[in-house]
């Protein structure tokens, strides 16, 4: 692209042609262009695709989730476009933000966001998600009707659960953070969509907030004994039709690691887990280092994983996305001792890094493998790590 300061003619007149946006930069066309396009827009180069971001009237840079440094957007002259060319891999999809002196916002131009101050990018060859609805900036997400109001004695405050029977209920499925499924992605209307299409059997899914996810997600047995002895039976009162003997447990990154460990602790409660880019670099105190993911491979629970326990009883599904490069290794290391203790594991990757735009078709996906619908379809299995090669 040419220099607006110095170049001249056709360059200069359409400098966004190659990204399939005519007109001059700053006037009224090439914003309606724009806002045809539906957000970043994409062309192919080296293997993978450079990504147009656009915005307009005042200086920002694109602030990405968990996969690249921020990229500062350039001016076009004296118009009021800010752009950034940014290379991307093939197969990204990547939440991302304009960050300002005065805060941050979502993208204007796309019409798919994550909350009110994000937006979401997705290169052209990224497979979709199904059943997960086009949410805007300034779109309320509807709330289940159930709620319960916990007041946790062992881990003390006071949480609203909110419940809702996806195709009148059914398995209990338990979300952790899950004010992050109410109020960024609308998990309720996707599992109604997969419910409604087939893809899922009805069930019932549980919101639990979460208060302080380093001290509740460690591998502790508070969370998980509160959660049997106090949340469960609140549920089971509201008369929504839910089968605690078939619990599903799903969580991401540290709730990964989390729902994990109860399988491991509490296995007559907890007997299926959907665990996407779990946090199985942890042990205690790791998360105050200066690079947490240096320690041991597979961390403290590849350690408990190792002493042999029988897990004959546990399906579990793991996906970790294929960008998380320092993931790896811990994720495939616990995929390989999960499934040596005779679970019965799938093993997938996402086209993301550790984004939770990323983690949303698994969520939906990974839920019917563990409850016997399409457990092996659909895998993009990889080279397991082996067990007695690895560290700690």
């Amino acid at each position: 692209m040419s220099d607006p300061a110095t170049g001249s003619g056709a360059a200069t007149e359409h400098p966004f042609a190659s990204f399939g946006l005519p007109g001059r930069p700053g006037t009224d066309g090439f914003w309606a262009a724009a806002r045809a396009a539906g957000g970043p827009v994409s062309v192919r180069s080296d293997g993978g695709w450079v990504t147009l971001f656009l915005r307009r009237g005042s200086p920002a840079r694109v602030d990405f989730e968990s996969w690249s440094e921020p990229v500062p957007l350039r001016r076009w002259g004296d118009s009021d476009c800010w752009y950034a060319e940014v290379p991307m891999p093939a197969r990204l999809r990547v939440t991302y933000r304009f960050v300002t002196d005065d805060g941050a916002d979502a993208d204007a131009l796309n019409p798919v966001g994550a909350g009110g101050n994000r937006s979401i990018a997705t290169t052209p060859d990224t497979p979709a998600q199904p059943h997960w609805p086009a949410v805007g900036p300034d779109d309320v997400l509807p709330l289940p009707d159930t709620r319960v109001r916990w007041a946790g004695r062992r881990l003390g405050g006071r949480r609203t659960v909110r419940v809702h029977p996806a195709g009148g209920g059914g398995p209990l499925v338990l979300l952790l953070d899950g004010d992050d499924w109410l109020y960024l992605h609308p998990a309720a209307t996707a599992f109604d969509a997969a419910v409604a299409s087939g893809a899922l059997p009805p069930v019932t899914l549980v919101f639990l907030p979460t208060r302080d996810r380093e001290a509740e997600f460690g591998c502790r047995p508070e969370l998980w004994e509160a959660v049997r002895d106090e949340l469960l039976p609140l549920v089971a009162d509201t008369g929504v039709v839910a089968d605690p003997d078939r619990l599903v447990v799903v969580g991401q990154s540290l709730g990964g690691l989390s729902a994990m460990y109860a399988a491991l602790e509490f296995p007559e409660l907890v007997s299926r887990v959907a665990c996407q880019s779990g946090s199985f670099w942890w042990t205690p105190g790791a998360a105050a280092l200066a690079d947490p993911l240096a320690g041991p491979v597979g961390g403290a629970l590849a350690a408990r994983l190792r002493e042999g326990p029988d897990l004959s009883g546990l399906r579990v599904a793991f996906d970790v996305g294929e960008h998380e490069t320092r993931m790896l290794p811990h994720c495939e290391l616990t995929e390989a001792l999960t499934e040596r203790a005779g679970a019965t594991v799938s093993v997938s990757r996402s086209p993301s890094g550790h984004d939770r735009a990323g983690w949303r078709h698994a969520l939906l996906r990974d839920v019917a493998r563990v409850l016997g619908q399409g457990l092996s379809s659909d895998s993009r299995r990889r080279p397991r790590a082996r067990p007695a090669a690895s560290g700690g």
